[in-house]
């Protein structure tokens, strides 16, 4: 505890600058019932009203109140993004440990079914799979998260290659360890550093990416409140000079932003370089 207060007092302000906004945004999510004024799907007055004091930031297109649903957005659009973005870590750190340490057949055969993935666009790929599949959250974390843990895989079979030629891996194996037992004691704890911060830029991609997809009318669907759906929804407000959408699009950049400046920082801290 003592050590995380000392690594936070010593952070640039752009590091400090990133947690803040990182947990404005997760403190909206978690406490979006108690904050948000209005239920996620309540219809409170007309059609794109302007702000007023009683809706701090207008309404959307369908007269629900705007505030409220980006509370109730930021829980969604992140909850989701982070379980799929654990899932294709989970995914990817497996594969990739599993090629490195195996190597052989094992190894080409894995590396050769990732490279067949990351052939198609992901974007292309993953509109193709979810119209068949269908649009439900479940189908959705499971394709992103399968798609994701290609990058999650080349990633971590590059650094579990240059680590499992060690002399501690070899004296490991000479003892006589077992080959899970390798990738969560060896392998694992010296993989941390840049898997942490990819896991930070894969966060900020999902989150995008989902973003995207409900945009497209193919991510999380109406009426559950998601950031990237909001924009959509909303969008033809622009045309009479009402800038609603831009609040669910500031607050999709609010997050981007403030998860990549602490993801530059623990960069900084895990290269060893000093300012």
């Amino acid at each position: 505890m003592t050590g995380s207060l000392k690594l936070f007092r010593t952070a640039p302000f752009s590091a400090r600058l990133g947690m803040g906004m990182v947990l404005i945004a997760l403190l909206a999510a978690l406490l979006a019932p108690a904050i948000a004024p209005y239920g996620e799907t309540e219809v409170v007055g007309d059609v794109w009203l302007p702000a007023s004091g009683d809706h701090l930031v207008g309404t959307d297109n369908l007269g629900r109140d705007l505030f409220s649903r980006l509370l109730y957005g930021a829980r969604n659009t992140i909850a989701i993004a982070f379980l799929i973005t654990a899932l294709s870590f989970i995914v990817g750190i497996v594969w990739g440990f599993l090629a490195a340490t195996v190597g052989g057949w094992m190894d080409q055969l894995l590396s050769r079914f990732v490279d067949i993935l990351m052939a198609f666009p992901t974007l292309i790929f993953a509109l193709m799979v979810l119209s068949v599949v269908g649009t439900s959250i479940p189908a959705l974390v499971v394709v992103i998260a399968l798609l994701d843990s290609t990058r999650v895989y080349r990633l971590s079979r590059a650094v579990a290659m240059d680590i499992e030629v060690m002399e501690f891996v070899e004296a490991a194996r000479l003892r006589g360890e077992g080959l899970w037992w390798l990738m969560r004691h060896e392998i694992l704890p010296n993989a941390m550093p840049p898997l942490v911060a990819e896991f930070g830029l894969r966060f900020c991609f999902v989150f995008l990416f989902i973003a995207a997809l409900s945009f497209l009318g193919l991510g999380i669907q109406p009426p559950t409140a998601d950031w990237g759906s909001m924009v959509r929804e909303n969008s033809g407000a622009i045309t009479f000079g009402i800038f609603t959408p831009l609040w669910p699009a500031g607050a999709i950049a609010f997050l981007t932003v403030g998860v990549n400046l602490v993801v530059d920082w623990f960069l900084h801290i895990a290269s060893g370089l000093e300012d």
